[in-house]
This record gives C-alpha cells, sequence and structure tokens, in this order.
C-alpha cells in the first residue's frame, strides 16, 4: 500500500519538505503555462472573456479525484492515509467571499501569487505583502474572530453522503458537470471574441471523452465494506428506522468493534487519527489504563466528542463491553459513525496482548512472541490479578503504573512463586540484613564501558545473560528494592526497560520503609536456579546518540531536559571535558523528584510531579531527552516519567555530558 506523509505522521521529516518542494515547483510551472503568471488573464474569468480559471481548476480537481479514486478501488492506498478537512459553514462562506472580493480586485490568489512574483510582476509582489500581512493580523485577532472561525463546523461531511449516492456515482455526476463547464466556456470565449484562448476542437473532444470513460468505469469497483481501521465519516441523513437499520446491521457483521491486537498495532506506530476513551470511574483509570487513553464519563461523552463526530476513528473500553457497546449505540444515533469499541474490553486487552507468553495456555509462534514482549514494553505492566496463572501463584504477581509496589503489597506476595527480589544495596549493607529471598546486586553490574563511553549500560545480550545468572524468567514480577537512594533501583530498570521486560517494581521506601514497619529480615543468602533469559534487540526504542539529540537541537521538536545539579547546568561546575549544558535545554535537577522523611526516601507525591513536568513538557505525547553526566541520574527522571506519569514519548541520552562534552564538534551554552 501507497502509504502517505500524512499517514506515517511525517509530514515534518526532510523527505516530505523535499518532495513538497518538487511538487510545488512543478505546480508553479504549470501555472505558468496555464497562464496563471498574469492578473489580467486570471481577472479574465470574471468579465466572461478568458475562462481559463475554470478550465484549469476544474481539470486538476477531475484529475486528481479520479486518479484518487482508482488507487483506492485498487487497494494502493486507503482513506486513512488522507487528511480530510472539516466542514465550517460560517467560515468558509465569509472566507470564500473574502477570497473571491480580493481575486477580483487584484487579480491573485496566494497560489497565483506566488506564481506571478515568480515572473517579475510587481502587483503579485503587493498582493503577497498583504497576503502576509492579513495572516499576521488574523493571528494577533484571533480571539475576536475566534467564534467566526469556529461557526457552522459540522465535521468533515462528504457531498456524496449527503446526497444519498455512491462514490462512483458522485464522481460521474461531477466529471460531466466538469465536461460541460469545459464547453460552456468555450462557447463563451468564442462569443466574447477570444479565440486566442480557445482548445482544438478534436483534443476537447478526446478529452472530455476519456474522463467521462473513467468517471463512468468507477462504477464497476464495489463499494466494499468498512474494516474497524478505517474512518467511517458518513454524515448521511436517515430515518430513525433506516438508522436503527444500519445499526443492526453493523453490530451482525461485527463492523462495531476494534480488536486488541489492531489497537495495540495501531497505538505503537501512533495512533495519530486515533482517540482511545476510558469510560469507566477515575479512579479505576488511575489505577491503570491502557497508555495512550482519555478519561471521560459516559454522561460527557457527547460533549467532549463534539468536534469528533466525522474524524478518525474513536475507541471507547472499560472493563467489559456492556458499557461500551451502550454509549457507541447511543452516539451512533446521535450522528457519529466513527466510534468503535474495544473487543472483550481492557480484560481481553490483558489477556491478548499483554498476557506474558510463558503464562498462555496455548502455545503462540515466535513472531507472536516477538509482538507480545513488544506490546508488554511499549504498554508496561499489568494490574494485579489480570495475567498471572492461578497454579503459579494465589497472589496475583502482575504490577501496574505506577511502577511502584507497596511494602503491604511485597509482604502478601512474599515467598510466592514468579517473584524476584533484587537488592541494589552495597553488599555490607545487605550482608547484615534483608527482604528474605532477595539478591544482592551491584548497580556497576549492568554498566560498562560501550564504545569507549564509560559508564554505560550494558548491550541487551549482556544483560540477559545477567539475568539468566540471576534466574529470572520473562514472566517474573521484578522488585527492586534501593537504599537511599532511589536513583540505583531505576538504573537497574533501565536493564529491564532495555530487554523489554515490563513487569518490573520500585519498593516504594525501598528497605529503609520495609525495615521501619519491622517486617521480617534474614541475613540468608538465596538458592538460585539459572533460567535462560532471551535476548531482545528490538525492546530498546527509548536510547538515542548524540546524532538524535543534535537533530533535535538543529530542529527542535523535542525537551532535551537536563537532570544534573543546577550548577553543572549553569557551567560554574564541571568535572567533565567542558563545562556547560546543551544548547536549548531545560534543567530540573533530579533530586527535586524525591523527598526525605524521618526514615526513609521516596518520590514526592504525583500531583506535585505532574505539576512539575507539565510546566517543562507541553503535553505527555511531547518527545523528552532525558540526560545527566552518565545516565544514572537521568535513568530516575526517566522512571518518572514513563512510570509514574505515563508520558509516552521519553529518551534516555545514556552517554549524556560525559559523551557530548568530550565531543569537540559539539555545540555548548553557559551561563544562566
Amino acid at each position: 500500500m501507497i502509504e502517505s506523509f500524512f499517514g506515517t505522521d511525517s509530514l515534518d521529516s526532510p523527505q516530505a519538505f523535499l518532495a513538497a518542494l518538487v511538487i510545488g515547483l512543478f505546480f508553479g510551472v504549470a501555472l505558468e503555462r496555464a497562464g496563471f503568471g498574469s492578473s489580467k488573464r486570471l481577472a479574465g474569468i470574471f468579465y466572461f472573456r478568458d475562462m481559463a480559471v475554470l478550465k484549469v481548476m476544474f481539470s486538476a480537481l477531475i484529475t486528481a479525484m479520479l486518479g484518487l479514486s482508482y488507487c483506492i478501488a485498487f487497494g494502493w492506498t486507503g482513506p486513512e492515509q488522507l487528511y480530510f478537512m472539516s466542514t465550517v459553514y460560517g467560515a468558509h462562506i465569509v472566507g470564500g467571499l473574502m477570497l473571491g472580493v480580493g481575486f477580483v480586485m487584484s487579480g491573485w490568489c496566494p497560489g497565483t501569487g506566488a506564481v506571478g512574483l515568480a515572473s517579475g510582476k510587481i502587483d503579485a509582489l503587493v498582493f503577497l505583502l498583504g497576503a502576509v500581512l492579513g495572516s499576521i493580523l488574523f493571528n494577533e485577532l484571533f480571539p475576536v474572530v475566534k467564534p467566526l472561525y469556529e461557526w457552522g463546523d459540522a465535521g468533515i461531511i462528504f457531498v456524496h453522503d449527503s446526497l444519498g449516492v455512491s462514490k462512483a456515482g458522485f464522481g460521474l455526476g461531477l466529471t460531466v458537470i466538469a465536461v460541460a463547464c469545459f464547453w460552456g466556456s468555450e462557447y463563451i470565449e468564442k462569443k466574447r471574441g477570444a479565440a486566442e484562448y480557445l482548445v482544438d476542437r478534436r483534443f476537447l473532444k478526446a478529452y472530455s471523452l476519456t474522463l467521462v470513460v473513467l468517471a463512468a468505469g468507477l462504477l464497476l469497483f464495489p463499494e466494499g465494506p468498512r474494516s474497524a481501521a478505517a474512518s467511517w465519516t458518513s454524515a448521511q441523513r436517515m430515518s430513525d428506522v433506516e438508522r436503527e437499520r444500519r445499526l443492526l446491521m453493523e453490530i451482525d457483521a461485527a463492523l462495531d468493534h476494534i480488536e486488541p491486537e489492531e489497537l495495540a498495532d495501531r497505538l505503537m506506530t501512533g495512533g495519530r487519527d486515533l482517540l482511545l476513551v476510558d469510560i469507566r470511574s477515575s479512579d479505576e483509570y488511575e489505577s491503570y489504563h491502557i497508555r495512550g487513553a482519555v478519561n471521560v464519563p459516559m454522561s460527557g461523552l457527547f460533549e467532549y466528542l463534539a468536534h469528533q463526530a466525522h474524524t478518525g476513528i474513536v475507541v471507547l473500553y472499560s472493563n467489559g463491553m456492556t458499557h461500551p457497546a451502550q454509549a457507541r449505540d447511543a452516539l451512533y444515533r446521535m450522528g457519529y459513525r466513527n466510534v468503535f469499541i474495544l473487543t472483550d474490553g481492557l480484560r481481553g486487552f490483558m489477556e491478548r496482548c499483554l498476557k506474558p507468553v510463558s503464562l498462555r495456555r496455548v502455545p503462540v509462534s515466535e513472531e507472536q512472541a516477538l509482538r507480545i514482549q513488544a506490546w508488554r514494553a511499549f504498554f508496561g505492566a499489568v494490574p494485579a490479578g489480570a495475567a498471572a496463572s492461578a497454579a503459579e501463584s494465589e497472589v496475583p504477581l502482575e504490577t501496574s503504573l505506577p511502577g511502584l509496589l507497596d511494602t503491604n503489597r511485597l509482604a502478601e506476595m512474599a515467598g510466592r512463586g514468579g517473584l524476584v527480589i533484587l537488592d541494589v544495596r552495597s553488599q555490607p549493607e545487605y550482608n547484615t540484613a534483608h527482604i528474605p529471598g532477595s539478591i544482592s546486586i551491584s548497580v556497576e553490574s549492568f554498566r560498562g564501558v560501550v564504545r569507549g563511553i564509560p559508564s554505560m549500560l550494558l548491550p541487551a545480550d549482556m544483560l540477559a545473560r545477567h539475568f539468566s545468572r540471576m534466574g529470572i524468567r520473562p514472566s517474573d514480577l521484578v522488585v527492586i528494592v534501593y537504599g537511599d537512594r532511589i536513583l540505583d533501583a531505576t538504573l537497574v530498570g533501565m536493564a529491564f526497560e532495555r530487554l523489554g521486560h515490563a513487569n518490573f517494581a520500585v519498593l516504594d521506601g525501598g528497605f529503609a520503609k520495609w525495615a521501619s514497619e519491622n517486617r521480617p529480615v534474614d541475613a540468608v543468602l538465596p538458592d538460585i536456579t539459572v533460567s535462560t533469559y532471551p535476548e531482545n534487540e528490538q525492546a530498546d526504542q527509548f536510547t538515542v546518540d548524540y546524532r538524535k539529540v543534535l537533530e533535535h537541537v538543529q530542529n527542535g521538536g523535542a525537551v532535551i531536559l537536563d537532570v544534573r545539579p543546577a550548577e553543572f547546568h549553569r557551567g560554574t561546575r564541571s568535572d567533565e571535558a567542558r563545562a556547560g549544558r546543551i544548547p536549548g535545554s531545560v534543567n530540573r535537577p533530579f533530586s527535586e523528584d524525591v523527598v526525605r522523611t524521618e526514615n526513609y526516601t521516596s518520590f514526592k507525591p504525583l500531583s506535585e510531579l505532574a505539576a512539575a513536568y507539565s510546566a517543562l513538557i507541553p503535553h505527555k505525547d511531547y518527545p523528552v531527552i532525558v540526560h545527566c553526566r552518565t545516565g544514572h541520574q537521568a535513568s530516575q527522571t526517566f522512571f518518572v516519567l514513563k512510570r509514574l506519569l505515563g508520558y509516552s514519548r521519553v529518551y534516555w541520552y545514556d552517554a549524556g555530558w560525559t559523551e557530548w562534552s568530550a565531543r569537540s564538534e559539539l555545540p555548548v551554552e553557559t551561563g544562566s
């Protein structure tokens, strides 16, 4: 299938810019050849002496319509690859009148003005300057004109739906109208004495016949059933009886839902035109929700979706399917044709997409196992009770966002199968007393020299061997216990992130909190049965190198978050090759995310963390790159953003300032 830059969410890429530039150049050449470099010819249409505007624009419209229709009919592309503009009656009427008046007064529109400027026309330059000033004025006065801008917003409306005809039938009708206009234009120009603008009669006959035959050919292709992944933007007005009949037909044909696997794949690839709505209570949503979902109660769905009745795909989910189905049917009756429900609800999503391979009763293929690993890495761990096998444990061992485990919960799990506790304190502290069954591991065991850079997180194959020596399996819940420094636990967590092992958690309050509550401790070394932990080279999509960071420094598009202490960020203190910071980076020291109580260190309240980061990052889907000196401190911020706050596009510059400062070709800033 042909994918568009819009469909792949890459409109801001260099390739898209180059394509737009080339298309624009050819478009300008075509307009110049058509005589659109002359304001006299352009304005001639209003005086019925030169119909070039009508001929060229209708030709372009019909050619694009037929070409696109055949591409869709042959399956070469799909509606999801296209951007459909909303119909806003007020703005379109007023804007059309303004454009028409400006056109007849100046002889130019913005596109033809650019052609005229390329041809050296002074009046085109004056027109374009006026257009630029008008755009600036519109921007400055937008709060005033916003009601007009939104007046009559009817969403995406297709004319063929409003008329009750098929797409092919409408295309044929529009083509016949265009052909009639071509011949009518010829007649008018001949009567007005503009013989120099007439088209060769033999060419016009052949051209007209070709267009009509191509348009009629579309009638040979069936409309085809609608898939759950395609935007359904019908605005057809129908009777209540017909609407209910259509609703029953869609339900019977299973066109009212989307499968969990399809939803997972679409969300992982960006889900540009997909809105996922969790209609459960706010408490359930806060406890766990599918990444990327928004929480809207059923009573507020109509208002929340007011501008999405015909735009993209809306997927509703709850724990099961009853309430989403009721909500979807109600919205359908209110004109929403693009709302779907998630098959089997949240429980089905967790069972089919997030349940570990090792806990599934039916074996899966190697390809499917890789998909499941990728889903688990992307969406995080599953809520308690959703995927653990009853035979393996009486108490489910899955945790959920946020990635902190309470000491009470760990005490309930103690001694159960499928639980691994890693103690990352110093070995003397561990040897003195530790949580029964826990394994001692040094933070530095997960780091080494990579590409000449010290203190880098080890590659996936080496980490997999580490996990195997510790007896860890992909299905295990791993709880990481820290001493005074949470960042030691989060750095170990980065190893699990790299291998796609999403089912891990940090013990809230660490060992100090556990001990302060007088919970069991001992000094016994555990027996370990070596496992074979699989490598997963594809799971790490979050580690970036200096090239990626430099790209964002030069082009923007991401928040670069320096979590070192403020004096290092300013450059007043340094222990690396150069002092300073990455240009454009913002500073929030990692230490500002934690608080020290009388007995232990823990994270600040989530509400406080959320407020602090929302002031630095535009929204939760905005790219953010975290770095420190060697990745250690940044691992804590990565954990906060991804695991605690649910930011979806968090990247980790592991090499950090150690590498950046040592590369003399990379830019550096200093000062406040």
